[in-house]
């Protein structure tokens, strides 16, 4: 059985962002459906798990913040992924935020931003999607479990990043200056949200390992079992087999 992933992506780059999905996601055992706004009419109940992309800036609206000129907005998408997130956690289908997917994961349960974090971090502030920039992993985390390591090199094209956690959410990893580059929950349904783009890095196993890890929750969801413990062993399978 191959799950159902439903994508977000932006009418702007979603041409050239979905097969990057796509294809992690049959890399992973997955088979991605793609949605954005005038494209394809959101059915949750056709998926099996989402992934929420990258792409534009949120709304600083959203989430207490104030509009700045020359931000670069979508709130049409920013509605859509809303809706999808809200009616994803209503379904217990598992979640994988990338980059404002995180962001906005983080803003559905509650959580605020940083509009400028490079103003309130000490963080290098490089701009590549090549994994330039190095994160440290939380012990213990879905995160560490689902990448199997302790530490990343990471891509990263982002301005934004988690201020205040929303509900039910724990930081996952940070990078050198402390800014948050990931947060998941650690009860079902599986949810995790990283600050870089694993999708333009899946020529390297740990980034890899999280769609694989996404996927093997859906399949659990998809026959009622427990979501966290299915990504776990995924990543522990997987982490096994490179090695024998």
């Amino acid at each position: 059985m191959r799950p159902v992933i439903g994508v977000t992506v932006s009418r702007r780059s979603g041409w050239r962002v979905f097969p990057l999905m796509a294809l992690a996601i049959r890399l992973a055992g997955g088979r991605a459906l793609r949605w954005q706004t005038g494209y394809r009419k959101v059915d949750l109940d056709a998926v099996d798990g989402v992934v929420i992309g990258g792409g534009d800036d949120i709304a600083p609206t959203l989430y207490g913040g104030e509009l700045r000129v020359g931000v670069r907005l979508d709130p049409a998408r920013d509605k859509l992924e809303q809706e999808v997130l809200r009616g994803a956690f209503e379904r217990q289908l598992p979640i994988l935020g990338i980059c404002r997917g995180s962001q906005m994961l983080n803003i559905v349960l509650g959580g605020t931003l940083h509009q400028d974090a490079y103003q309130v971090y000490d963080s290098r502030n490089i701009r590549t999607i090549l994994p330039r920039k190095k994160v440290s992993i939380g012990s213990g985390t879905l995160l560490a479990h689902s990448a199997r390591a302790e530490c990343l090199y990471v891509n990263a094209l982002h301005s934004q990043a988690v201020d205040r956690l929303g509900d039910g959410l724990q930081v996952a990893a940070r990078d050198e200056g402390g800014m948050v580059q990931a947060i998941e929950r650690m009860s079902d349904p599986f949810a995790l949200g990283v600050q870089w783009h694993p999708e333009h890095l899946i020529y390297r196993r740990a980034h890899r390992r999280l769609f694989r890890s996404l996927v093997a929750a859906a399949r659990a969801g998809h026959e009622n079992a427990a979501q966290l413990p299915a990504a776990e062993a995924e990543a522990e399978e997987a982490g096994a087999a490179l090695w024998n």
